[in-house]
This record gives C-alpha cells, structure tokens and sequence, in this order.
C-alpha cells in the first residue's frame, strides 16, 4: 500500500516537472521577443518613387503647389529639357525635400523625403528623364522647323518658277513677232529689189535715149561760115 502511494507520487512529480519545462520553453521565446514588440515601427519611406497609394501622391502634388504658391519652399536645383523639366525644393522649417517632375508648369510627379541624399538621387533619375522625354519633342521641332524652311523654299522656288514661265511665255510671243517681222522685211526686201533692178533698167534705157538724142542734136548742126570783110 506504501509502495502504491510512493509510485503514484513519483509519477506526479515528474509530471509536475515535464510541465514546468514546457512552460519555460515557451516563455523564453515570448521574453527575447517582447522588446522587438514593444520597439516603435519606422516611419513610412515618403522617397519612394514609385507610390503605392494614389492619394499620397496626389496629396504631395497638391502639397508642394500650395508651398510654392505661398513662397515656403526653397528651389535648390532645377534642370530643364525642352517642355519638361526637374526640381529640387527644400523646406527648411521641417527639413524635407520635395523632388519634382513636371512638363512646362504642370507637376507630374513629386517625391518627398528627409533624406538628402535620396533626394539628390531622384533629382538625378528625374533630371535623366527630362533628358528622354525631351529627346522625341526636339526631334519634332527640328523636323517642323526643316519642314517649315523647305516650304518656303518651295515657295520662293515656285514663284520664281511662275515668273520665268512668264518671261518664257513673253519671249516666246516676242520671238513670234520678230520672225514675222523679219519674214516681212524679208519678203519687203525681195520687192524692193526687183522695183531697184528695174528702176535700174530704166535709168539705163533712160541715159541710152538721152546719149541719141544728144547725138542726134549735135549731128543736125552745120558749122558758121564767116565772110570776110571788104
């Protein structure tokens, strides 16, 4: 009966001890995380470029439009590539900085942070971007630019083309008119040679009648015989 009691007690303590291990293995685990627990979590990385919640992005827009409305932010840097362009704000009162990419005044994007050296980074990959973007729309005022002196070119080319038509078309008529011209004082020419030729003729026959009659005359005349005086 006595040795009963002492194997049920025997059972009962080392019960009692499995118990208390399990407890305390569970418990230091709890302990060595109770101040990771207790630890504040680390504020929101506002230099994020890419934002998750639309609202927070638009808030920043609307933020730094405000500050610079009413002339609370700095401009540090600033970076422009044809329409568009990248700044750097800095809000001295809070220590924040405000990255912003924009096409002519309109903000497109804005990233906020305390971190100076991220927002030295942002303004790099913003400035870069302008760099890009800008790139299609200086393509495009080239090529407007070239396609707008080759019209005038065009243009003078043309008139100068409709002018010389003209003068081609007049030296043409002028052309006309001078072989004409020239066919008549040909064709003048041919009759007024013939009317030579027989005035010619007739001056010869002319000058013929006139040498007989002169003869004629002369031959008619006897000579004056003087009688001499007593």
């Amino acid at each position: 009966m006595k040795h009963s009691r002492l194997i049920r007690f025997a059972t009962f303590a080392v019960a009692v001890s499995l118990l208390a291990g399990f407890a305390n293995a569970f418990a230091a685990p709890a302990a060595k995380g109770a101040p990771a627990a207790s630890q504040a979590p680390s504020p929101d990385d506002l230099s994020n470029v890419q934002a998750d919640a639309a609202s927070s992005v638009a808030g920043n827009l609307a933020e730094l439009q405000d500050m610079i409305q009413a002339g609370s932010v700095t401009e540090l840097r600033s970076t422009r590539n044809a329409s568009y362009g990248a700044k750097l704000y800095f809000l001295p009162q809070e220590m924040l900085y405000y990255v912003a990419l924009q096409q002519e005044t309109r903000l497109w994007r804005v990233v906020k942070t305390q971190d100076q050296g991220r927002a030295e980074s942002v303004y790099s990959q913003f400035a870069r971007k302008t760099y890009e973007l800008a790139d299609g729309e200086i393509r495009r005022t080239q090529l407007q630019a070239q396609t707008a002196l080759l019209e005038r070119v065009i243009a003078v080319s043309s008139n100068r083309a409709s002018r010389l038509s003209a003068d081609l078309a007049l030296a043409q008529q002028q052309d006309s008119q001078v072989s004409e011209r020239q066919q008549k004082l040909q064709a003048e020419s041919v009759a007024l040679q013939g009317d030579k030729l027989e005035a010619e003729r007739k001056l010869r026959a002319l000058q013929m009648q006139v040498d007989q009659l002169q003869r004629a005359t002369e031959a008619g005349l006897t000579p004056v015989m003087s009688t001499p005086s007593r």
